[in-house]
């Protein structure tokens, strides 16, 4: 931090004021700040909170502390910028300030990393070297997924470490990763000393080994491989925080606010990567991993109101702090409320990461800013590692409390895919879902008494009362479910017509006859999530309703009508 502290004070740089520059002398600033970069980093002073939601739809805030201001912007974003009437002071790039010798002490390509020392950062080949090594040195529990490909054609790697690898088990799943802002690279080496830590710990560790061998545990260590080798694959010296298209990635996600592109962008291919990689798993829990702060900052980060499991979210992030708290000096991680924060507490951000996978895919993912120094010189990273790697271990347990089972089917025992919702409680897509082809979901929740509803399609839902749940333990739920059809006559359940079928989402619905009346109508995702409903006329028979589904996305759904008494079910089909 006194590095970064001097830095800035011996920067040339001078205070702007742009509110009196015309439209030559902006350019003529633009092109002198940007020359061949993509990005620049700076600090403004800001006159209260409203000016952070203006600015965060304008550029990308870094962090706010009083009322200074970080951010990054690209050219586009601080021409906008411009427009705000704020003096701002250039400030040295977090990716220029170390020294060669200071990130990698042995000199590149004169010494290969040592894998049980994790002292300094490794080349772009060299990580993928680690991560391929990774699991051919432990093909039992240790399994490489490629979760996609950057722009300029840099792997997206993660490891999957679980006893039974390479199948979908009973478990929870749990995902790390790293490096969203490519030049924030302390998790980056943390996390491959943690994989590192997990495979040469297990069948020796008791709790290591039985935590892999009821886990399902992913770490990603670097999620933007373009702007962390921003300078070239030989140093993380040069690292950018956006990618090779100059998009800060962890603004560029769906988001429950704003809509699909909160940035104005499109949605890059690491973005589509993740995405799809998220719809692929089913991830219980999540952290992802960033520097310039230490705090630990949960959901929200896009509007002011509370999750439906802030209770939950405060009891995880005091748990997080207090526990690096314990193996780390005084003054360390102690940001906001002495390390912990709701993120719109601290400043607003739209298309985030953070609130994507908790809205989208109902899984609790947190913000976690493990550095004040977006790269910590080498000699430092075993340091930060015994001040978090307790909480790691930590995190990856908590997966398991709360509550959690498996849904089956009464008549043939067969798992399900259905929704677990609890009544009073749950909003803003906080429920979870069973998924093949284990039919278990897991539910971390705050101690308490809950109500728990099951539901599936095809099924009759199910209520379980009073499920307790106390701290830091699991109370296990196995429920069966009844088929609609169960103890009915066979009329009762019919099959709806759809055409066309596949669709783009726009398709005709037909049920064989009348019911004099009107119907509801549901299309459900294969995890048994609604997401349409719509009442429609079932008076007369064999007469079509035109169905509009919007923003749906490519894969197979089910359509339940229910009119008359009688129950109506097909497979909708959609196409990309």
């Amino acid at each position: 931090m006194k590095q970064f502290i001097h830095a800035t004070i011996i920067i040339i740089f001078a205070t702007l004021t742009l509110t009196s520059l015309g439209q030559s002398s902006r350019k003529q600033v633009l092109d002198s700040l940007f020359g061949n970069s993509q990005e620049v980093y700076f600090r403004c002073m800001i006159h209260d909170r409203s000016d952070i939601q203006n600015l965060t739809r304008i550029i990308s805030i870094d962090r706010v502390k009083g009322n200074e201001l970080f951010a990054y912007a690209n050219r586009k974003e601080f021409t906008a910028f411009m427009q705000s009437n704020l003096s701002y002071t250039l400030l040295p790039h977090p990716g220029s300030l170390l020294s060669e010798t200071e990130v990698n002490p042995y000199g590149t390509g004169k010494r290969p990393l040592n894998t049980t020392t994790w002292d300094a950062y490794p080349t772009y080949d060299q990580y993928v070297s680690y991560m391929v090594g990774f699991a051919a040195a432990h093909p039992t529990i240790c399994k490489l997924d490629t979760v996609g490909t950057s722009i300029e054609g840099r792997l997206i790697l993660a490891v999957k470490i679980s006893n039974n690898v390479n199948q979908d088990e009973a478990e929870p799943e749990l995902l790390y990763t790293s490096s969203i802002h490519g030049d924030e690279v302390t998790g980056y080496v943390l996390m491959l000393h943690l994989i590192d830590y997990l495979l040469s710990n297990y069948g020796t560790d008791p709790a290591i080994t039985n935590m892999v061998n009821t886990t399902a545990i992913f770490i990603n260590p670097l999620s933007n491989p373009d702007g962390t080798y921003h300078g070239g694959n030989g140093s993380v010296l040069g690292a950018q925080r956006y990618n090779a298209n100059g998009i800060d990635l962890n603004r560029n996600y769906p988001d429950a606010k704003v809509g699909q592109h909160p940035d104005g962008n499109a949605w890059q291919v690491e973005t589509q990567a993740w995405m799809a990689f998220a719809a692929a798993n089913h991830f219980t829990m999540s952290a992802n991993f960033h520097g310039g702060s230490e705090v630990f900052n949960y959901p929200w980060d896009t509007w002011p109101k509370l999750a439906a499991d802030d209770a939950w979210w405060q009891l995880e992030g005091r748990e997080w702090a207090d526990t690096v708290h314990k193996y780390s000096p005084a003054g360390y991680f102690t940001d906001e409320i002495n390390g912990v924060t709701n993120g719109y507490a601290w400043y607003e951000v739209n298309g985030g990461r953070q609130d994507y996978m908790n809205y989208f895919h109902n899984c609790r993912e947190v913000t976690v800013e493990l550095s004040y120094t977006k790269i910590l010189p080498a000699s430092q990273l075993i340091t930060y590692w015994n001040y978090n790697y307790h909480t790691f271990l930590n995190y990856i347990t908590e997966t398991h409390h709360g509550f959690n089972g498996i849904v089956t089917d009464t008549v043939t025992g067969q798992p399900l895919a259905a929704k677990v919702y609890i009544a009073l409680h749950d909003m803003d897509f906080s429920e979870v879902y069973s998924s093949l082809p284990s039919g278990f979901y897991a539910r971390p929740i705050a101690e308490g008494s809950y109500n728990v509803t099951f539901s599936a399609v095809g099924y009759f839902s199910k209520t379980i009362s009073n499920v307790a749940v106390t701290k830091w333990n699991t109370t296990s739920l196995n429920v069966q479910m009844k088929p609609l059809s169960y103890g009915l006559p066979d009329k009762m359940i019919n099959t709806a017509m759809i055409y066309p079928n596949p669709s783009d989402g726009s398709f005709r619905l037909v049920i064989p006859e009348g019911s004099g009346r009107s119907g509801i109508v549901e299309v459900t995702n294969t995890l048994g999530r609604v997401i349409y409903t719509s009442a429609i006329d079932c008076s007369t028979d064999r007469k079509p309703a035109d169905i509009r589904v919007p923003g749906i996305l490519p894969g197979i759904y089910f359509v339940k009508v229910q009119a008359g008494g009688r129950i109506y079910l097909d497979k909708l089909v959609i196409k990309n």
